[in-house]
């Protein structure tokens, strides 16, 4: 009896455990969507060659450097300083940053969220880089080609030094009189703007058209507003057409980002993330304290339709992304695991594309939980919710709120060629198995996960 109940629990025990090194481009098992799996692995590239310009002068050159050191409520610091400093670039511009890592143990490496970078600079440790490690530096150099709000942020080890400080925000924008940056995290419990907690103030005249750049840094979905008749005219880096004033509050996913937009009263206005206690004033005097409405806006109906380029319907691939959870092992350890159309990390769908490809995919949420769904280097467009299509402006997202018990579908052209991540930017879901990757057939990467440099991604 003990033998016929430990047998099949030793089965699940040794089948859990993970590679101390692999291949994430061998990882899982091929999903080709409906689409061919061979014809298009006419050649075999390494993703070590998809990188951003490597010659020319940079227009914008930035050093950061990594240190793992206690700073107000920070443990892991860019400059000495968390977030780390604001990077500024224009439309076309020539971006070169420099990562030197003084003293984080585990390794550092950045990744560019939201900007559809070429795969090599993406920065995700054992996928595309090896983590630099102390006293290591590496070099990123990318054309910013979409203006937005974006920011940057580790991608070893990341639900640790992400929440401990390793990140800050980056706009490819020139700078405007009215624009104010709200880059929201919670250290060690205590929430915050731009590193300080309570409420500020930015003085800004009346008539001031102010612009409010959100990043939502924290594993969490945050309801941010302003407590004036607003609208929102960007989303995850894209302009929304069409945008509307409302006057209610906003839901902004984890690692998600949000351009709100209004008209300075004479009598100032507050930017609000959560609650009045953490909130920004923004005028010539100080506004009064305010408090979020209830209602959130909704972008599935908001703004004004148009063409999104390619058709949805002509999809030469169809993925299901369905999020589970159930009991078992997960690299040996016990405990209640995600899991993507039913399987458990490592052996996880890997979603196969071909250059070019249309690709429409059905995200389903039965977990009992949220998830801010993350796909690196595109951009995908909202096509419905629980059955519901859009009708609004395109909605375009790079990170996707699905609660529990929710269903969307999405589209997007592959036209980004690499190995992509593709997860829960619940950071610790991540680490817990709630990834896995979009990958163009015939590329490899020459990195591992785990190997000499210990790259840990998640």
């Amino acid at each position: 009896m003990v033998l016929a109940v430990l047998a099949p629990l030793g089965y699940l025990w040794a089948t859990s455990l993970v590679p101390s090194t692999y291949n994430a481009a061998e990882m899982g098992h091929a999903d080709y969507g409906g689409g061919p799996s061979g014809g298009h692995e006419h050649h075999h590239r390494s993703i070590a060659d998809l990188t951003g310009p490597r010659t020319g002068t940079p227009d914008v050159a930035v050093t950061l450097t990594a240190r793992q050191e206690r700073k107000d409520f920070a443990t892991y610091t860019l400059n000495g300083s968390s977030p780390g400093p604001l990077i500024r670039a224009e439309s076309g511009d020539l971006v070169e940053v420099t990562l030197v890592n003084e003293s984080v143990q585990d390794g550092a490496t950045l990744h560019w969220h939201g900007i559809d970078v070429p795969n090599g600079e993406d920065g995700v440790a054992g996928v595309t880089q090896e983590a630099v490690p102390i006293g290591g530096r590496h070099v990123y150099r990318f054309r910013a080609e979409e203006g937005g709000t974006y920011w940057y942020h580790s991608h070893q080890v990341s639900s640790e030094v992400v929440k401990g400080g390793l990140f800050g925000p980056i706009v490819i924008a020139p700078k405007t009189p009215g624009e104010v940056i709200a880059t929201i995290h919670t250290y060690d419990g205590k929430r915050t703007i731009n590193g300080r907690a309570g409420v500020q103030r930015v003085d800004l005249p009346t008539g001031t058209t102010a612009r409010v750049r959100v990043i939502n840094t924290d594993n969490a979905i945050l309801r941010v507003g302003l407590s004036t008749p607003y609208r929102v005219v960007a989303v995850d880096g894209r302009e929304v057409d069409g945008p509307t004033t409302v006057t209610r509050a906003y839901a902004l996913a984890a690692g998600g980002r949000v351009d709100l937009e209004a008209v300075v009263p004479a009598g100032g206005m507050r930017f609000v993330a959560g609650t009045s206690a953490l909130s920004v004033g923004i005028g010539p005097v100080d506004a009064q304290p305010a408090e979020l409405p209830a209602e959130t806006v909704d972008l599935l109906s908001y703004g004004t339709p148009k063409p999104i380029g390619f058709d949805p319907a002509k999809a030469d691939r169809r993925f299901e992304y369905r999020i589970g959870r159930r009991p078992g092992f997960l690299d040996g350890m016990p405990g209640l695991w995600w899991t993507i159309n039913g399987h458990k990390f490592p052996d996880v769908p890997m979603f196969m594309v071909a250059e070019g490809d249309v690709v429409r995919m059905t995200i389903a949420n039965t977990s009992g939980q949220a998830h801010p769904m993350h796909l690196h280097g595109h951009h995908a467009v909202v096509l419905s919710r629980n059955g519901h299509p859009s009708t609004g402006a395109p909605w375009w997202t790079d990170t996707l709120e699905v609660g529990n018990d929710e269903t969307y579908e999405i589209a997007f052209v592959a036209d980004n060629p690499g190995i992509w991540m593709d997860h829960c930017h619940n950071l610790p879901h991540a680490s817990e198995g709630l990834m896995t990757h979009l990958m163009y057939a015939g590329y490899t990467t020459p990195y591992q996960v785990g190997g000499h440099a210990h790259n840990e991604p998640e």
